[in-house]
């Protein structure tokens, strides 16, 4: 019988660490999740308390402050959540020779590229959320050098906030609903990021060469506007009997936000795919069945 595994994630109530801990594990892998107040990101020794208690392999790190907007207002909060938490959860786990799994975003983008974005490309975050990210990616690799920063985009799950329980809550009230449709994107499953991070896990457990530390994409397979993603969403509660409503298409000028997002957010994630041997579903079969769940459970208006 083989060596059992333990995969420590920091974070509990975020779609990723809801999907980690709902996710089918390998066998001879086991998902302990911890948050706050076992596991505080702005609390170094409940970091190490953590790590010391549960004797990780490989450390996870799920938790994030994800609020966009309203970084741009509190950008202390942020950048402690996502950049010096991040590094110290990585300097402790790096004491004990552990690797780190670090979930990034497309949003260290400025979007003006017209193609994917690779791994290689220039950065140039919009806003405090971007920044906060990027220095968070740079803390991380600073400090251990057994790391590996995924970065996704567009993530949504039958749980917490995001754009598929937004629209189907909004659109229940509505006949119509105005949808930006010049921003393109990959619309990813929290649930399919959580495998995805599981098979990477096993990859970098097994020793695997191809699986060496540093900078990756992963995020759904195909792409969109919000407004197609907004149409799919209604398209497939329609056929559910869930709410449904006319998408208009309209232009970010005519929705103004705090801060400007990428309009090009596309992520190319050939290299996670020949480095862990992964690619994500079709973000159009992962949307379906997520809106199959929150319409069938009732829970799309939670």
């Amino acid at each position: 019988m083989g060596q059992e595994h333990k995969i420590l994630v920091a974070g509990v109530t975020g779609q990723v660490a809801r999907s980690l801990a709902l996710a089918k594990a390998p066998a001879g892998m086991t998902v302990i999740n911890a948050g706050r107040p076992e596991l505080d990101l702005l609390d170094g020794d409940t970091v190490r308390g953590a790590i010391e208690r549960h004797k990780p392999d490989i450390v996870v790190n799920a938790a994030a402050y994800t609020a966009v907007d309203q970084a741009e207002s509190d950008e202390d909060a942020a950048f402690a959540l996502n950049a010096a938490g991040p590094g110290r959860l990585a300097a402790v786990a790096a004491e004990r020779a552990i690797p780190i799994i670090h979930i990034s975003t497309d949003y260290v983008f400025d979007g003006t590229k017209n193609a994917p974005y690779a791994e290689t490309d220039p950065v140039a975050p919009l806003g405090v959320y971007g920044r906060s990210k990027l220095a968070g990616e740079e803390e991380v690799a600073a400090a251990n050098p057994a790391h590996f920063i995924l970065r996704t985009a567009w993530v949504y799950s039958p749980f917490g906030k995001n754009f598929v329980k937004t629209m189907l809550r909004v659109g229940a009230g509505r006949d119509e609903l105005n949808v930006v449709d010049d921003q393109r994107g990959n619309p990813t499953s929290a649930l399919d990021i959580a495998q995805g991070i599981l098979t990477a896990s096993t990859k970098v457990l097994s020793g695997d060469p191809a699986a060496a530390p540093g900078v990756y994409h992963m995020s759904g397979t195909g792409e969109a506007t919000w407004a197609d993603f907004a149409s799919f969403i209604f398209e497939c509660s329609h056929a559910l009997g869930g709410p449904s409503a006319a998408v208009n298409r309209i232009t970010s000028a005519e929705f103004p936000t705090p801060v400007k997002r990428p309009a090009n957010s596309r992520l190319d994630c050939q290299k996670f795919a020949e480095a862990f041997d992964v690619r994500l579903p079709d973000w159009r079969d992962s949307a379906r069945e997520c809106v199959e769940t929150l319409i069938l459970s009732g829970e799309w208006n939670s």
